[in-house]
């Protein structure tokens, strides 16, 4: 592991100390399980729009098919 310096805003570090407090974990490790939260949410939201992206290219028209339902017979 490295060790990195970071700056802070007052308030952010107060929520972030009060947090830890809370639940007894350091202040490193909340910082590491954040960042890996959001390195993890872009690379989802990168895959969605790859995804995304694909199918508005090439289309799947089988996977879409609308069902009918019993209360449309009504």
């Amino acid at each position: 592991m490295k060790t990195v310096q970071m700056t802070l805003d007052d308030h952010l570090l107060e929520s972030v100390d009060a947090l830890t407090e809370q639940s007894g974990e350091t202040r490193s490790a909340f910082m590491r399980r954040a960042l890996h939260a959001e390195l993890q949410r872009r690379h989802n939201e990168a895959a969605e729009s790859a995804h995304r992206q694909s199918f508005q290219q090439q289309p799947d028209d089988d996977a879409w098919q609308p069902t009918r339902r019993a209360w449309d017979d009504e």
